[in-house]
């Protein structure tokens, strides 16, 4: 155990020397783009700062000074070495002039760390407030050092203001792009888990259908048992007697499962969503599903009512149902039409698709569990439980769904009440 946590050690520490070099290196690198806003070479507004910012914010070393440290000395290293290949100058007029730059990464890194950034990435605007402080303290420096060495030109009141004009514009720029790179991934990770939570809610229902036909069997096995009992026959009224024993097992065991779904469906319940969010993350959905099928299928979405709902499980696992099979029954290429409006105060979804229809003499079955048209190429049906789900979400939401079947595909109907889905 002892041996294995030393190696774990060497391998954490292996894996954050290489986020320093490679934090260094794109540092070093960016830095060369710069802009000189002032005459001569006094200061540089570059690319150093941002992607080092960046880096720090979207991986965070274990210690940011040694960030910092190993930062400002590959910067410095990078510049003599392109003083030394590309210019005549000196190598120590090269390091006077540009070992200040070490200063600024040293300080800039000093200051993040001080505040601790972790705690501040949910409050964007104070971190941007700090690094902007840290900067204009870490280019100051930088510029007094370098004017001290090297004797150049001091900066004006009007420099003094761009400075940090600029250091606050770069360091709310860096935070801006962080900040929508994570609400992007976080986006992505909602979807996820709200497909997740949809589909369990759905399968629920059914199971709660399962226990409540359990509850029916037990009771007619026990009534079986006392039946058969009555007339003396004590071998097969045992046995009945076991049966009833043994699915009222079955249904405690089932309850377990069921009380803990609910749990997790209760909680992504508590969250509340627009309308068109919900919408909005169907079409998504099953853009990607179609694309996963290779199918060419536009979507077209409309809607003209948006409120703001906490049962977009429920509505997630109806229109996500429907949906799914509109891009499964289209063969290569076709269209799917999603449209939301509001009337007689119940909220309208149409679900139009230009698949392979249903058959006529099919639509008076077509929500009964184990109906199904689809097929795999082994010639195995499929579950054939997704119309049913969704007519068991729709009741309980207190709607009705109807089926139109016209020239092409289907049409859907669906109508709920606009008070039970409105927050």
């Amino acid at each position: 155990m002892f041996t294995k946590h030393i190696a774990l050690n060497d391998r954490y520490k292996k894996t954050n020397g290489l986020l320093l070099l490679l934090i260094a290196l794109l540092t070093a690198i960016a830095s060369e783009f710069k802009v000189v806003p002032f005459n001569g070479e006094e200061f540089r507004f570059g690319l150093g700062s941002i992607t080092f910012f960046l880096l720090i914010l979207i991986r965070p070393p274990v210690s940011l000074v040694r960030a910092g440290i190993v930062t400002g000395i590959t910067v410095v290293c990078f510049r003599l070495f392109g003083d030394v290949l590309l210019s005549e100058v000196s190598m120590s007029i090269s390091l006077k002039n540009h070992l200040p730059a070490f200063l600024f990464y040293f300080l800039f890194a000093i200051g993040l760390s001080i505040i601790r950034i972790e705690k501040y990435k949910i409050a964007p605007l104070l971190l941007g407030a700090w690094a902007a402080g840290f900067e204009i303290v870490g280019n100051g420096v930088e510029h007094l050092v370098r004017y001290w060495l090297l004797d150049h030109k001091n900066l004006g009141f009007q420099e003094w203001a761009l400075l940090c004009g600029v250091a606050v514009f770069r360091s709310f720029f860096v935070v801006g792009l962080y900040s929508s790179i994570t609400v992007a991934e976080q986006k992505k990770q909602m979807q996820e888990m709200l497909g997740v939570g949809s589909e369990l809610y759905a399968e629920t229902l059914y199971l709660q259908k399962s226990m409540n036909h359990m509850e029916n069997v037990t009771a007619s096995s026990h009534d079986l048992y006392r039946k058969l009992k009555k007339n003396n026959l004590k071998e097969l009224s045992v046995q009945a007697l076991l049966i009833a024993q043994e699915i009222h097992e079955v249904k405690k065991d089932s309850q377990r499962i069921l009380s803990g779904l609910t749990k997790i469906t209760e909680q992504k319940k508590d969250a509340h969503l627009l309308l068109s969010d919900v919408l909005h993350l169907v079409v998504n959905a099953n853009e990607n599903y179609s694309e996963m099928l290779k199918k060419s299928i536009s979507f077209h979405f409309t809607s003209s009512v948006d409120f703001e709902t906490d049962l977009h499980i429920p509505l997630l696992a109806l229109l996500n149902n429907l949906t799914a099979n509109a891009v499964e029954s289209i063969k290569n290429k076709g269209n799917i039409i999603l449209s939301v409006f509001e009337e007689s105060e119940q909220t309208c979804f149409i679900i139009k698709d230009s698949g392979k229809g249903i058959p006529k003499e099919d639509v008076s079955i077509i929500f009964e569990p184990g109906y199904t048209t689809k097929f795999n190429d082994h010639g195995v049906a499929a579950t054939g439980i997704g119309l049913s789900h969704v007519q068991e979400i729709i009741q309980t939401l207190k709607g009705n769904i109807q089926l139109e079947l016209p020239g092409e595909g289907t049409i859907f109907h669906i109508r709920i009440p606009t008070k039970n889905i409105r927050k």
